[in-house]
């Protein structure tokens, strides 16, 4: 299974493709592969969640600049319970 890092490579490597197609779109990536185009982070994190538990994924505004999160957020955010 891959880590964050081989998922944000694989963004950079569709960027300039999804930036003409996709831009203000939020998408998916998992392995490597674009899973999909979302219209909010909402939808595109509900369906991420759904396919592939907690991940590894990456989600992603297309066109935005790349989002940093304290390890203080994503632990809390990877640990939510519902």
């Amino acid at each position: 299974m891959p880590d964050i890092q081989s998922e944000i490579d694989a963004y950079v490597g569709m960027q300039k493709d999804l930036e003409i197609h996709h831009k203000g779109k939020w998408v998916v990536i998992r392995e490597g592969q674009l899973i999909g185009t979302f219209d909010t982070f909402e939808s595109a994190a509900a369906e991420a969640v759904a396919r592939f538990g907690a991940g590894p994924f990456l989600i992603r505004e297309v066109g935005a600049p790349p989002m940093v999160l304290p390890a203080s957020v994503m632990y809390h955010l990877a640990n939510a319970k519902n």
